[in-house]
Formats: structure tokens, sequence, C-alpha cells
């Protein structure tokens, strides 16, 4: 199959190796990102659609899409549409941020 006018993340009908499927657990941190998703795109709210999520996806580019894993993609998505619809602000984002970090290190120096 050519890959003729394909973007990075159309993966239809490559071969992509065996499937595991057997089940899995995920981490805390993706089941935070799949609610906050389910949140943000509930008929309640409607802050951002799935067709903008995907938007956002498929913007990452070639390079930044294959290094992230799929909720990786996720946060990196919702961040952007966050910050494009003015809901935070990247002040607001760096300064949480910082907290986190700062949080982690220092459950990092009791453990």
């Amino acid at each position: 199959m050519a890959n003729a006018g394909r973007m990075h993340h159309d993966m239809g009908g490559r071969d992509a190796g065996p499937v595991d499927r057997g089940g899995h657990s995920h981490p805390e941190w993706e089941k935070r990102v799949d609610a906050l998703m389910m949140l943000l795109s509930n008929s309640k709210r409607r802050v951002i659609g799935v067709d903008e999520l995907r938007r956002g996806i498929e913007e990452l580019g070639a390079e930044n899409y294959s290094k992230m894993t799929y909720y990786e993609r996720w946060v990196s998505s919702i961040t952007h549409n966050l910050l494009e619809k003015g809901i935070i602000s990247s002040d607001e984002l760096g300064r949480k941020m910082a907290e986190v970090e700062d949080t982690a290190r220092a459950a990092g120096d009791r453990g």
C-alpha cells in the first residue's frame, strides 16, 4: 500500500505487529486524563469535542506523534485546546506545572 498523501497519524492498513489482546491496567494518570476528557466533552459542558481532540492530536507533527503515548497525545491536545479557548492561560499552566513538580520532588525526597 502506497503512503502517498498519508499523514503521520493515518495508521490504517500499516503493519503494526501482533495485537496484545490480554487485559492490562492503566496508570492512574491515564484514567484521570480519560475522566477529564469525558467531563470536558459531556453534554452539560461541551468545552472540547472529539473533533477538537482529534485535530489537536493530528497537529502534533510526525516526530511528536511518534514519541508520545496515546494519553500523552490526549493531554497535549486537551492543553492546546484549553489554551486556545482562553480557558487557561500559559501563566496559569506554568504555575500549576511547577507546583506539581515541587510536590513530586518533595514526595520523592520522603521516599
